[in-house]
């Protein structure tokens, strides 16, 4: 869920404790503009774009100097959550939810499926010298050396595609993630949550139990799934669980990042040379 951070205005909003480190896009009834600490350490959407272009271009020179034309994969479109903070605690939509359940927008989702129809994949043939040169299957290419893990690899050292994975940050954002529902507040609200379902019929522990639900799992949405989903949402702004889990995860990010300071810091640092080398690929210098 890895997003870029939507901008919504909410009048009057002031910075207080709870909503210290948000933008003036913040709103504490859209868990899609909540910003959560550790995003300071994530790669944007902008960043991985940058990066994404860079690679492009990198492996389609070095596949050039193999004398193999390469086009790249076309970009999946987007579908579902906006943000990293979007659909983490659950759904919160009512009208989507009244019309689509649990599920993704209706066309954002015809959109993605035509283009994984179509064919998300690159130009290379399956098992022809050109794939091979392009992921190091081969040594040699009429005699010229095949760098080591074929052009992919070569253009994910030049970039340092490995620091954009922000792993040690990404560690800490999960554990704290797991580790936020045995907060006290977080499980009252559950709790809470799960009494405000069971009065409507429903017995699920847990607000993303509801959204895991087996039952859910296929591409139509049944009249139950949509009614669970609606009765998923009212329970939740009756019982403010979501913001009260979010306000238990970024404590718990904070605590991990004072911890974890110096090798965040480092992290974030390589991620910021990666950008400032694919900005200088795509411009051509």
């Amino acid at each position: 869920m890895a997003a870029a951070a939507a901008t919504f205005m909410l009048a009057g909003c002031s910075s207080t404790p709870d909503n210290e480190g948000q933008s003036e896009s913040f709103d504490s009834k859209d868990p899609q503009s909540w910003v959560l600490p550790i995003q300071t350490y994530l790669p944007t959407d902008q960043e991985q774009g940058q990066l994404s272009q860079a690679k492009k271009i990198l492996i389609s020179d070095c596949m050039k100097g193999f004398g193999f034309e390469w086009t790249p994969a076309p970009d999946l479109p987007r579908v579902g959550p906006k943000t990293l903070t979007d659909w983490r605690y659950g759904i919160h939509d009512m009208a989507l939810a009244e019309q689509r359940g649990y599920k993704a927008d209706a066309k954002e989702q015809e959109a993605y499926d035509a283009a994984v129809d179509k064919g998300a994949v690159d130009g290379t043939t399956a098992d022809g010298p050109d794939a091979q040169a392009l992921n190091g299957g081969i040594q040699e290419v009429d005699g010229k050396k095949v760098p080591e893990d074929g052009c992919v690899g070569a253009a994910n050292r030049e970039i340092d595609a490995d620091a954009i994975q922000a792993r040690a940050a990404l560690e800490l954002a999960n554990a704290a993630f797991v580790k936020s529902k045995e907060d006290p507040k977080v499980v009252k609200a559950f709790a809470d949550w799960s009494a405000c379902m069971k009065r409507s019929g429903y017995n699920y522990k847990q607000p993303l139990d509801a959204s895991d639900d087996s039952k859910f799992s296929g591409t139509e949405v049944s009249s139950e799934e949509i009614s669970t989903a609606t009765a998923d949402i009212t329970c939740r702004q009756k019982t403010n669980v979501a913001w009260i889990w979010f306000q238990a995860e970024s404590a718990l990010q904070k605590s991990a990042i004072e911890d974890h300071a110096e090798e965040l810091s480092a992290e974030r640092k390589k991620i910021d040379a990666a950008v400032r080398s694919a900005s200088k690929i795509v411009k051509g210098e």
